[in-house]
């Protein structure tokens, strides 16, 4: 839908399902437990089979914006990052900074992991909530700005679910870099 060169990195919208795509790490939108859940959650686990669940289940969970990392197994994606964005609760708890955070430790595992391309849904954005034009602004920005010390990082995907995701992250995007020759 849109791509823009930012540095030596490739950034990019598509509408698609995020379980199906070949990359190297592929994020999940997940709740503080890490095991399992609905939307792209319940998709990422039943698509990479119980072995991502059992490797899950050693990880002891993960706070509010930070994010860990697990293989794919049964995916097309070599790693699932694990990231677990805010509730929206009005604005005022935060939540603009935690979700900004999920994104920020994605890009920093994917250069602590030398994994060079990596898809994001949009996080936050179903049963908990975030507005999602809001949303789609703060993960553009906050991918953005922490490639700037991820290098490894070559193609970032953010792989929304509907059109009018898609638009918003489209919109977001173009304030950033150069458009992409396909």
């Amino acid at each position: 839908m849109a791509a823009r060169q930012l540095g030596t990195a490739r950034l990019e919208v598509i509408v698609a399902d995020i379980t199906t795509l070949s990359v190297d790490a592929i994020v999940n939108a997940a709740n503080r437990s890490l095991l399992g859940g609905g939307g792209v959650d319940g998709a990422i686990h039943r698509a990479a089979g119980p072995e991502l669940l059992a490797e899950c289940r050693t990880l002891g969970g993960c706070e509010t914006g930070g994010a860990k990392i697990t293989s794919g197994y049964r995916l097309p994606a070599r790693h699932v990052i694990h990231a677990v964005g805010p509730v929206w609760h009005s604005g005022r708890q935060g939540e603009d900074l935690a979700l900004a955070s999920c994104y920020a430790r994605a890009i920093e595992l994917c250069q602590t992991h030398g994994l060079a391309s990596v898809a994001f849904p949009a996080i936050s954005t179903g049963v908990y909530s975030f507005p999602a034009d809001r949303a789609a602004r703060i993960a553009v920005s906050s991918t953005v700005a922490a490639l700037q010390a991820a290098p490894a990082v070559r193609r970032v995907v953010f792989c929304c679910f509907s059109n009018e995701s898609a638009l918003l992250h489209s919109n977001a995007l173009a304030e950033f870099g150069s458009p992409c020759a396909d």
